[in-house]
């Protein structure tokens, strides 16, 4: 069950995850001249973060559960940025790209301490 794996710990990671991911999506879609507000940043954020989420509770596999999050993504991109797909997709990947980096410099700075 989904809850089985609902701890503080969970919860704190996804909050963290969360703003990461909206000051990321909001800096990407400000440079493509898609600057809305960091409502829909969050917004975009939590779709795709939900969905990650449940597939990962679900079935337990990072690759479906990270693919599923694309998707979410990339409609969530296309809808409220009312971008085109591959727009979306540009932002989607550069969004990716610069959340990888910034993962491998807090698991650094946090693996220094």
């Amino acid at each position: 069950m989904a809850t089985e794996h609902l701890t503080v710990n969970s919860i704190i990671i996804f909050l963290v995850h969360l703003l990461i991911l909206t000051l990321i999506i909001y800096v990407v879609t400000s440079i493509l001249r898609k600057r809305r507000s960091m409502k829909f940043a969050l917004f975009t954020s939590i779709v795709g973060l939900i969905v990650y989420w449940i597939a990962n509770s679900l079935w337990e596999n990072t690759l479906v559960s990270a693919f599923l999050g694309g998707i979410a993504w990339l409609v969530s991109l296309k809808t409220i940025y009312r971008m085109g797909w591959i727009k979306a997709l540009i932002v989607a990947v550069g969004v990716l790209i610069i959340a990888y980096i910034v993962a491998a410099e807090l698991s650094r700075a946090i693996g220094s301490f």
